[in-house]
């Protein structure tokens, strides 16, 4: 073991073999300096060590549903992938209710599985995105309609609590 310090982060601590995904996971609200609070959400899609979203759908679903969140879910700070491609977590301003979250992430997989099409998804040439040519809407359309037949639970570890 070398002597490099690490802090504990709280999402390597979360066991991942018993998480029931899909569902939406409060991690952990932090408050600023001023006061402000900003909470981290785990929004897991698919589950952990089962599978993946490939890389092309994972990144289309990412640039898409940056811009539908924002249109549906108020103080949303960032949506950033998993390394793992299990799913993505979101940072909002405040406390919103988790039901609150997955009804945005629902309509919004929604929108992408059945009426987003090409040319509404954003940063796909090579002035907005750093690898442009690794999309694809057809995947980001199946693996959203994927999600939504699963259902997004509200709590992690038990699937009847579904949003």
């Amino acid at each position: 073991m070398s002597d490099v310090e690490l802090a504990e982060v709280e999402s390597f601590q979360l066991d991942h073999t018993k998480v029931r995904a899909p569902y939406v996971r409060k991690i952990a609200v932090e408050l600023g300096p001023k006061g402000d609070a900003i909470t981290n959400y785990d929004i897991r899609l698919v589950q952990p060590n089962e599978g993946e979203i490939p890389t092309a759908g994972l990144h289309t679903i990412e640039h898409t549903i940056a811009g539908l969140l924002r249109t549906r879910l108020a103080g949303v700070i960032d949506i950033s992938p998993f390394g793992c491609r299990t799913g993505f977590h979101l940072i909002v301003w405040g406390e919103p209710d988790p039901a609150e979250v997955a009804a945005a992430i629902k309509t919004s997989l929604a929108d992408i599985a059945e009426r987003v099409s090409w040319d509404d998804v954003p940063g796909t040439d090579a002035i907005s995105c750093g690898n442009y040519r690794d999309h694809s809407l057809h995947s980001a359309r199946e693996w959203s309609r994927l999600v939504l037949e699963r259902g997004i639970s509200l709590d992690p570890f038990d699937r009847s609590k579904l949003a």
